[in-house]
């Protein structure tokens, strides 16, 4: 793959995303044009971009997710390329396919692999082949209630229902015994259709007490493929995360290496590219399998960067350009500890929108304290997007001493006009069971609010 110069990025996204990328491309001298919404007029992305371009009404639908006017921005300011963020069209293998069809390059993985990990059950089967361990479950979608039946004889309850084509909860139902099998299903099929307009399911062995544990990768389009280690991701809430560390608490140097060897081993069976994320679910008795594959930057990313100094996103900009990776498995280094804490403008205890005008808003500083926010005093939490305004990310040498520092951080941030996730946060910190780091991704199911 030759190298291509990539002078000028369009970022397609909005709030932290958006900034985040922004930081990255001033300190390489790379030029960045904002697309925004009537909503995000005021948004901090749009003053901090060099360029600017409203592409609709506020509703994602008419703008954050409409393709021809992203496009079309794209190619009146002339760009390179186009950096998708985290969702919206992050995982669209068909804004992918548009962006290289209009000579932009999407930064991100080739369509056709975005499109094999959002099926669901083609990256299971995909991910079989290449030998990544999966649970045992249905090979193909799951049609009917008999169909259900049968295979649950074979792989046992509790079983688990997933959507085929998407995430984050929804389409997900668990199944403990025959006699709820057939509402579950329904039930799942409706939440798919409804969510992702593909009704597809499948099923997969349940584990009671995982622990969720994601691998992060970075693979150039010339074959070579490292891993940053991994992040824990247990603590969450109806699938939902609400805050990640690395490394995780109880994860060994040998399995590290282990689940690492085979997130890289099945990057290079499938031709990846860019920045990725292998999910996987960790057993009691240590056991780990694969749950999917995230084909963009995650959230959670800083912490990742934290322990290892790496610039995700500059190595995301580098491999688009088709430059090498500047470094080898053995040069990466995981120095001490950094935890997430995703604060968003939603009542602690319903955990229901609060959007709003954040009438005082102070974010905390000192040593190996970052805030990634687009909100500031004044600013006007809209409610068509996603709720999070910021993430809070600290870093120390050891677990216990980075706890401490996001209790202080916590404690030290402010943001007055709205409700948020900060009295969370600060319960969570204080404990017990999660200071010993002894937790599943039960924990909020057991957690007294």
């Amino acid at each position: 793959m030759s190298k291509r110069e990539i002078r000028k990025i369009l970022i397609a996204n909005r709030g932290e995303i958006a900034i985040r990328i922004i930081w990255t491309c001033k300190e390489m001298g790379i030029k960045t044009v904002a697309v925004h919404s009537e909503a995000d007029r005021d948004a901090l992305h749009v003053r901090y971009a060099d360029e600017a371009v409203c592409i609709g009404g506020a509703p994602s639908a008419q703008s954050y997710l409409n393709i021809p006017s992203i496009i079309s921005a794209a190619e009146i300011t002339n760009v390179d390329a186009i950096h998708p963020g985290y969702g919206f069209l992050a995982e669209s293998a068909t804004f992918a396919k548009i962006c290289g069809d209009c000579n932009i390059k999407f930064i991100g993985p080739r369509p056709e692999v975005i499109a094999m990990m959002g099926d669901k059950v083609e990256a299971r089967r995909t991910m079989k082949a290449a030998g990544v361990p999966i649970l045992p479950g249905s090979p193909e979608p799951i049609e009917s209630t008999a169909e259900a039946a049968k295979l649950a004889e074979s792989i046992g309850y509790p079983l688990i229902i997933k959507a085929a084509a998407g995430g984050g909860g929804r389409g997900m139902r668990i199944v403990r015994k025959h006699e709820e099998l057939h509402g579950q299903l329904e039930t799942a099929q409706a939440e798919a259709l409804a969510a992702f307009k593909n009704g597809s399911v499948y099923i997969e062995r349940y584990i009671e007490r995982p622990r969720h544990i994601e691998i992060q990768v970075l693979a150039d389009e010339h074959g070579n493929c490292i891993h940053l280690g991994e992040r824990e991701c247990s603590i969450q809430r109806r699938h939902q995360k609400l805050l990640e560390e690395a490394p995780s608490p109880v994860l060994t140097a040998e399995q590290r290496a282990e689940m690492g060897a085979v997130a890289v081993n099945a990057c290079k069976q499938i031709g990846y590219s860019n920045a990725g994320t292998f999910e996987f679910l960790l057993d009691e008795d240590g056991s780990f399998y694969f749950m999917e594959m995230n084909t963009r930057v995650q959230v959670e990313h800083p912490v990742t960067e934290m322990v290892t100094l790496a610039d995700i996103v500059r190595n995301q900009i580098r491999i688009a350009s088709g430059e090498n990776l500047q470094y080898t498995q053995e040069d990466v280094q995981i120095v001490g500890h950094s935890i997430e804490c995703r604060i968003n403008a939603e009542d602690p205890v319903k955990f229901t929108p609060s959007p709003g005008r954040i009438t005082a808003f102070n974010i905390p500083g000192g040593p190996g304290v970052r805030v990634d926010t687009a909100a500031y005093p004044g600013y006007v939490v809209p409610p068509y997007y996603d709720s999070m305004i910021a993430k809070l990310i600290v870093h120390a040498r050891t677990r216990e001493l980075a706890i401490n520092r996001m209790q202080r951080a916590l404690d030290m941030m402010v943001v007055e006009g709205i409700k948020t996730t900060i009295p969370l946060h600060k319960k969570i910190m204080a404990d017990k069971r999660f200071q010993a780091g002894d937790f599943s991704t039960k924990f909020m199911e057991e957690f007294e609010l």
